[in-house]
């Protein structure tokens, strides 16, 4: 190990740990056992297990890549949501890390300077496209999320609580509740809000492939 510890090296020990261990496993501690140095050396870049946790999904996040985007904004939104969801999914309890930090970090700032920068060209108004950008990115991080979390075999214990005189619309619908992969929950999702924000834009500006 270099006498001098940065913090990209630092960064780079908590998102093995995350990978190893999940959120629980990324402290200061666990970090400087795995970078084989003191923990008031780690202290000294990192004062907090919560900067720690900002720092490492930030770190996550400077996986994305703003290149070869589309030129229409619904597309371009497409593969920019795409490229982050994918991004947590990269990383054990990625969605988990990322939804409780906050981090207003380069990486993270860079992400959403591109999706509310696509929305605002899109012909959205100030306040219109800075709630869009929480919505778009709070229905990535809830679904994924989800995705990591949830049990191999969920549905057989839906099937056994429902009945048709208790819930009988639930009843109804259950032959598409359990079926259908995350990820095309989370298109068709995407889809939905794409759709309503294609309903807010001038109508002159409503172009791209996915137009109807």
């Amino acid at each position: 190990m270099p006498q001098t510890t940065r913090e990209s090296e630092i960064v780079a020990a908590a998102l093995e740990l995350l990978d190893a261990q999940g959120v629980e496993g990324v402290t200061l501690r666990a970090v400087a056992r795995r970078l084989g140095v003191h923990l008031n050396t780690v202290s000294w870049h990192v004062k907090t297990k919560h900067r720690l946790l900002q720092l490492t999904a930030d770190g996550a996040l400077a996986e994305v890549s703003l290149d070869d985007l589309p030129s229409d904004w619904d597309g371009r939104l497409r593969v920019l949501l795409g490229r982050y969801r994918a991004a947590l999914l990269a990383h054990r309890d990625g969605a988990r890390l990322m939804a409780g930090t906050y981090a207003a970090e380069p990486h993270t700032l860079r992400l959403a300077e591109a999706v509310v920068g696509t929305l605002l060209e899109a012909g959205l108004g100030e306040r219109e496209a800075a709630w869009s950008c929480w919505t778009l990115i709070y229905f990535t991080l809830g679904l994924t999320q989800e995705e990591q979390d949830a049990p191999a075999a969920g549905g057989a214990e839906l099937d056994d609580a429902l009945s048709p005189a208790d819930h009988p619309a639930l009843h109804r619908v259950l032959p598409h509740l359990a079926v259908g992969s995350f990820a095309e929950r989370y298109e068709f999702g995407l889809d939905l809000v794409i759709a309503s924000l294609r309903r807010r834009v001038p109508s002159a500006d409503r172009a791209g492939p996915h137009a109807g």
